[in-house]
């Protein structure tokens, strides 16, 4: 299989995924990026394909790299607001880092057990 294919066929699963684990409606995507909600629709059905633009302000609202949208790394864990918590966490000494460490780790194990609860 090609790579544009792949990133063809990846992309409205992806971008679908990305919108339900933020639990949001389509008409709030929308709403979140200036988009209309029918645009949403036709990206997650590959209906349409997003310009750049579209695509970075689909990203910047799901709070996940383009990257992830397209296919091209697997992680959704690899956020935007990652890239920032990383580069702010390398301000800190070794102690308040752990300490930021710990806080987050508790903070997904809650979000974590959260999300099973309501399955």
């Amino acid at each position: 299989m090609s790579g544009s294919s792949h990133t063809s066929n990846i992309f409205p699963a992806r971008l679908k995924a990305a919108r339900e684990l933020r639990e949001l409606s389509q008409g709030e995507l929308a709403a979140r990026t200036g988009l209309q909600p029918s645009a949403v629709s036709h990206f997650e059905t590959g209906g349409r394909k997003p310009s750049f633009d579209n695509l970075r302000r689909l990203a910047d609202a799901l709070e996940v790299t383009t990257d992830y949208l397209l296919g091209r790394v697997e992680e959704v864990g690899a956020t935007a607001s990652a890239t920032r918590l990383h580069r702010h966490i390398q301000q800190l000494r070794q102690s308040d880092r752990e300490l930021a460490e710990t806080l987050i780790a508790q903070m997904a194990a809650k979000a974590k057990s959260k999300a099973r609860r309501s399955e």
